[in-house]
């Protein structure tokens, strides 16, 4: 909290200085996303005035909606949870609002992290769903890593945590699906579609509302949103989060590109909403063929492919070849190795007696 109650630093020079809004009180920050010395009271109402700007000019919700929020006990899903329900009451939205909690079944963080969530549905009062992957699946996290190792879990987990917060949704009948992205997971994304080459992720990784041809759309009220004032707002609200990192992640791709982001903002704070801006402008060729959106032949779920991805990826957890699915380049003879995975796992289904599970009890 480097910035924060900078004002007791200097304590002769800060007894001159008053909030940059207000112009009333003693600053307690400085803002990471525009650098200006406001007090506490003025930062609640920004932090929370910017959101609610964010939501009305998207449209992100209609009066009567029933609203799930995707909940990990962490500080952007708590302050997320904590925000919008407080923005439901004072600007009267009309919405319905739940807490929805993946239990992915890592012992000593997710159990843990669950803990935080139910206390968070007594604190705000808002009905809690959690879902696992065990029952799901037939997979925890922990199996899975025994599986496959420490290397490309992450694939396994995003994969099957994007279903199942869209199978919980489905049983609450929820008609949104809010999640706590913040600005800088967006600017970490852009960068790393850009890395990847992924052109068809790097078209639409920074819409505010994304799903709409699918199940239940997905929202980002956090898209302009900075971490460091999320974290900021925790700790002046003292809300209760759980801080811990995922113990299977350390070494995830992902990280190298939040640290290459936290070096830009450092030099220039602007640079997490320039690179956003720099997404939402990106124009994809008119000769660029586009994945065709269609649904899994097994679960019924979205996919570009015959199987969704978490089909197949659970289809190699059940025939004991867990890296059948992972990667999309391609073959020697420009054949997508995820449509020759697919072709192996429809011949073993006709060839085998084993019965693949579908990737989820509920089907869509």
């Amino acid at each position: 909290m480097g910035d924060v109650e900078a004002s007791s630093a200097n304590p002769k020079r800060a007894q001159g200085r008053l909030c940059s809004i207000c112009g009333a009180k003693r600053p307690a920050l400085k803002r990471p996303k525009t650098l200006e010395e406001i007090c506490r009271e003025c930062f609640y109402n920004v932090f929370e005035d910017e959101i609610h700007k964010v939501i009305v000019e998207n449209n992100l919700f209609k009066c009567g909606e029933r609203v799930a929020i995707g909940a990990s006990g962490g500080k952007d899903s708590t302050v997320l949870a904590y925000v919008l329900s407080e923005l439901n009451r004072r600007h009267s939205y009309g919405l319905d609002l739940f807490l929805l909690s993946v239990d992915e079944g890592i012992t000593g963080y997710r159990d843990d992290s669950l803990e935080t969530v139910k206390r968070n549905e007594i604190q705000y009062g808002l009905p809690l769903k959690i879902v696992s992957y065990k029952d799901l699946y037939g997979w925890t996290m922990d199996e899975i890593v025994k599986a496959i190792g420490l290397k490309n879990n992450c694939t396994f987990c995003g994969v099957f945590r994007r279903q199942a917060l869209d199978r919980g949704a489905a049983l609450l009948k929820a008609d949104k699906l809010v999640t706590g992205h913040n600005a800088d997971d967006i600017a970490e994304t852009v960068l790393l579609n850009i890395l990847r080459g992924d052109i068809a992720r790097l078209s639409r990784c920074t819409y505010i509302t994304t799903g709409e041809d699918g199940p239940i759309p997905r929202c980002k009220p956090f898209k302009y949103t900075y971490e460091k004032e999320i974290v900021m707002y925790a700790y002046f609200k003292k809300l209760d989060y759980f801080s811990t990192e995922c113990i299977y992640s350390p070494n995830a791709y992902r990280g190298f590109a939040r640290e290459f982001i936290k070096d830009l903002e450092r030099i220039r704070p602007r640079a997490i909403l320039d690179i956003i801006r720099s997404g939402e402008n990106f124009r994809i060729s008119t000769f660029t063929r586009m994945p065709e959106q269609g649904t899994c032949k097994r679960c019924g779920y979205i996919s570009s492919q015959k199987l969704c991805k978490a089909c197949l990826l659970l289809e190699g957890l059940n025939r004991g070849l867990p890296k059948l699915g992972i990667g999309r380049t391609k073959g020697h003879n420009g054949v997508n190795k995820d449509d020759e995975q697919q072709k192996i796992s429809h011949s073993r289904e006709k060839g085998s007696s084993l019965q693949s599970k579908q990737c989820g009890t509920l089907d869509f």
